[in-house]
């Protein structure tokens, strides 16, 4: 006699999108990578109802590219596995998490669930907006010519909540270099899709 057991699973994947949301161009579009550990635990942790595991922020840094004197660019691999990776070289970060007192912006810097009733899957829709004034000491007009300046960003990751304020690296993208100036506003939507896998498997 054959038994029918569900077969169950979750795919998660992730997409980020960098651009001038006032001139339309684009700057990045692309998959990212999923830290698994981190966002099977940070999963965990949401629907127990812990108080964490939540994304919180966003992490920008400049150590994941090298170019060389010819203007070849070598990427390096995503940060993915163990619990305590992070970004290469983070150079700032941004509260995301419209709830958080910490964010002065919640009205563009925000995380919205997006579904469509009869499908089996979710978005979770990260947006943050880097407006003209910020960073703090970033140059005035995007012509560096240092591609490992401060505010020349070519890595991002998304980060949960902790109270202690180290939560962990749920997903990591590297790109090409992108410089943030006074002159130049980039939004980033960082869409992370939820699936939720099922069959029927015969034994």
């Amino acid at each position: 006699m054959t038994q029918i057991r569900d077969k169950n699973g979750v795919s998660i994947q992730g997409h980020i999108k960098i651009h001038d949301p006032e001139s339309g161009k684009v700057y990045v579009n692309k998959r990212n990578a999923i830290h698994y550990e981190n966002m099977s635990l940070a999963l965990a942790q949401s629907i127990a109802n812990e108080g964490k595991g939540f994304i919180s922020s966003m992490a920008f840094g400049n150590g994941g590219t090298s170019i060389d004197p010819t203007g070849i660019i070598t990427y390096l691999t995503p940060n993915s596995t163990g619990t305590n990776a992070s970004l290469y070289n983070q150079t700032y970060s941004k509260i995301v998490d419209d709830r958080s007192v910490s964010n002065l912006d919640p009205q563009r810097n925000k995380i919205e669930t997006r579904h469509l009733s009869g499908t089996n899957y979710t978005d979770v829709l990260t947006t943050c907006l880097l407006d003209y004034g910020e960073p703090n000491g970033q140059d005035a007009v995007d012509n560096a010519t240092n591609t490992e300046g401060t505010y020349v960003f070519d890595e991002l990751g998304l980060v949960s909540y902790n109270a202690n304020g180290t939560g962990n690296l749920l997903t990591h993208v590297i790109f090409h270099p992108v410089q943030k100036s006074l002159n130049r506003l980039i939004q980033i939507d960082y869409t992370v899709r939820i699936q939720s896998l099922s069959g029927l498997l015969g034994e």
